[in-house]
Order: C-alpha cells, then sequence, then structure tokens
C-alpha cells in the first residue's frame, strides 16, 4: 500500500471536506484550465512557521519577473516574461541590470521568456522561450558581462496556446539537461509518448535526447500538466511543482520512465500505472510555480495561495532513498508536512532558487503578470534566510 502524499497538516481536512462537498466547481474561475484566474487575496488561514525568515528587499519596479538563475559567483540572472530581457543582480544585491535578450518570444499568459538555468562552470545560461506555433530552449555564452547571442539548442516542443507552457529548466548532476512541457492545452498529449507535450524531457547541454532515456526519445516522464519548477536535491533526486486544474495542485518526485497520471488523475488514487504525488495542495492554497532546495527542505513559491511553502526532509537525506524496494516510489516517505511562510505578505509569489553558496533564497513576486494586484514597488525580488 502507498503511503498517503502529504498534505498541509492544519488545511488537510478542512480542504478536502471542502473539496468533496463543492466538487472542486462551485468556483467558475477555477474551471479555467490554467492558473490565470488564481488571483486575490491568500488561500485559507494557515499557521506560519515556528521559525521566521529573515526578509531583505534587493529590488524594486521588475517587469513580469519569472526564471531565475544563481550565479556560483554571487549574483542572480532573472528573466522577464514579456520583455525576453534577462537581468543580472549583482553580488550582494542591487537594482538588476539587462545583460541580455532573447528576441520574438510570444508572452501572453503562461507563455513567453519563462525558465532559466546555468549549466556547469556558469559559461552558458539556458533559457525556455515560447513561439507562436512551437517552443524551445536557447542557449547563450556568459563572459561576466555580457550573455551571448542565443543558440536554439532545443526545438519542436508543441506551442502557440496561451498556458500550459511549462517552461521549467534544471542541469542535473548528471550534466544533462531537464525540461518540463505543459499539455499546450491538449490534456491527452501528456500521455501520448510521441508527443513533447506534458513531458518531462531530458537532453545533453547540446540538445540531443539523452542517449540513455527509457523511451528512446528526449521523454524522461510523463502524465504532466503543467510543471513550471524543477530542482534536484542534494542526493541527485528530481523534484516538480505542477499544477492541477479544479482541484489539487502537486509536489512530484520525477522518475525516469513513470506516468504522473494526467489527464486521467488529478492528485493521489490513479492506481498502481501512475505515481502519485509526494505532497498534494489545493488550488487555493498553492498554484505552484517556482521549486528550490535549500537548508534540508523543499521550498515551493505559491500563485494562487500567495504563499512560501516549506516542505522539509525526515531525516538525513542520504538516509532515505524514496524509490526502488528501499522507499516510497511517490517520495512522501522522505517528507514531513509542508509549513507555510509568508502568507498574503508579498501577493503572488512566483519563483524561488537557492544561492550557490546555499546561504539564502531568491524570491520573486509575480504581481504584475496581468493576474494580480500590484503594489507600488511591484514586482520585487527579495533575500530570505533563518
Amino acid at each position: 500500500m502507498r503511503p498517503a502524499a502529504r498534505t498541509p497538516t492544519a488545511l488537510a481536512c478542512a480542504t478536502l471536506v471542502a473539496a468533496v462537498l463543492t466538487g472542486c466547481g462551485d468556483d467558475d474561475a477555477r474551471n479555467e484550465p490554467s492558473d490565470a484566474s488564481r488571483t486575490g487575496s491568500a488561500g485559507p488561514s494557515v499557521p506560519a512557521a515556528d521559525e521566521e525568515l529573515r526578509v531583505s528587499g534587493v529590488a524594486t519596479e521588475l517587469e513580469t519577473p519569472w526564471g531565475l538563475a544563481p550565479l556560483v559567483g554571487g549574483g542572480l540572472f532573472v528573466g522577464s516574461r514579456d520583455s525576453g530581457d534577462i537581468l543580472l543582480s549583482p553580488p550582494g544585491g542591487g537594482q538588476p541590470e539587462v545583460v541580455g535578450s532573447v528576441d520574438g518570444v510570444r508572452a501572453e499568459g503562461e507563455s513567453g521568456l519563462l525558465g532559466l538555468a546555468l549549466g556547469p562552470g556558469d559559461d552558458t545560461l539556458y533559457a525556455f522561450r515560447t513561439g507562436p506555433e512551437e517552443n524551445g530552449v536557447v542557449a547563450m555564452s556568459w563572459d561576466g558581462t555580457r550573455l551571448g547571442e542565443p543558440e536554439e539548442v532545443v526545438s519542436g516542443i508543441p506551442g502557440g496556446a496561451t498556458y500550459h507552457q511549462g517552461g521549467g529548466l534544471a542541469v542535473g548532476p548528471d550534466r544533462m539537461l531537464y525540461v518540463s512541457t505543459g499539455d499546450n492545452g491538449v490534456p491527452e498529449d501528456a500521455q501520448d509518448p510521441d508527443s513533447l507535450s506534458g513531458k518531462v524531457l531530458r537532453y545533453t547541454l547540446g540538445g540531443e535526447p539523452a542517449p540513455d532515456n527509457p523511451s528512446g526519445t528526449a521523454v524522461h516522464s510523463l502524465g504532466h500538466r503543467n510543471v513550471e519548477g524543477l530542482v534536484f536535491d542534494p542526493e541527485g533526486r528530481l523534484w516538480a511543482a505542477e499544477f492541477g486544474q479544479n482541484a489539487f495542485d502537486e509536489l512530484n518526485l520525477v522518475q525516469a520512465g513513470a506516468n504522473y497520471g494526467w489527464p486521467a488523475v488529478e492528485g493521489t488514487g490513479g492506481g498502481e500505472e501512475y505515481v502519485d504525488p509526494a505532497v498534494v495542495w489545493t488550488t487555493e492554497e498553492a498554484s505552484p510555480s517556482g521549486i528550490a532546495w535549500w537548508d534540508g527542505s523543499l521550498w515551493v513559491a505559491a500563485l494562487r495561495g500567495e504563499t512560501l511553502w516549506e516542505v522539509p526532509f525526515a531525516g538525513a537525506v542520504a538516509e532515505r532513498p524514496g524509490e526502488g524496494e528501499d522507499g516510497d516510489r511517490t517520495g512522501a516517505d522522505l517528507l514531513e508536512d509542508p509549513v507555510a511562510h509568508l502568507v498574503g505578505r508579498y501577493g503572488r509569489i512566483r519563483n524561488v532558487v537557492a544561492t550557490a553558496d546555499t546561504t539564502m533564497l531568491w524570491l520573486a513576486t509575480s504581481n504584475t503578470d496581468g493576474r494580480g494586484e500590484p503594489a507600488a514597488e511591484d514586482d520585487q525580488l527579495f533575500a530570505l534566510a533563518r
């Protein structure tokens, strides 16, 4: 028997009962196939963490920040969904300046310039861009001052839709490029092994399908609705933050060849052919976007929930494999119950990443993306520490 997915302890009973009673469809906005209408006030009241985070302002008046990529030597790349510009916030903080750009992105809703990831040695920046018909990944050289011209390394990802474009990027400890894609508004494509939609893809850094992928193609896992955040923990396990539709959002432990159920299942209970999520939230609590590993926990940025969720690991990371004969396939056995931070304090939270030296987190808000209610200084970039 599978362990149940983790849920926020203070909300588990109330939200699950409410979901059953309302059918998860009493709010017309929640029937929209995207996070486009998940705006407004924070979700249900939740207890804050026992240990408060220390928050420092870094930058203000950013235009639709989305992708974040920290440099080993300090500093942070920040991508703008709408303009395609890539800015650099200098080591020690400060207002970012444009150091490069990706032209011709189709920017609307969940499309535009999306995820960023640095390659080994910090000499190449990868960026996910959407187009009018197809999406792809470009690579730009970094000389410490400016980014080079974008060169396409991955192409042919279905695009053209306003929503469900995915766009998460991560370079793994295996020196492979992981790319998350949404279902592009065609849910059944997430189950089609020949489609690149609704998948986590795995490529060489040069953009070729990884030769040891179980599919024989670029497909690493399938059955995803819309994964925007990817991160590796210190033991090399890949975690993904995934938007549900009307009922439940997910945190998934991504494994090669696994099927995560969309559109046959949302949340848990899909049967043995599908892998259940490790954590589920209601859509009011989450709409999870960016994800980070820091200080012994996974950290998940929530848009509609206007919350930074901490999901602590249970015990020493290396002692709990979380898959195979010694652990649960879902990864739920690795985790403790989620804890809410910053509830409603800064509005919609788009992304979160750890600094390269792991001393703190960077956090970007998402109130200027057409769904939030921006304050005078939005959007903002913050530094978080214990």
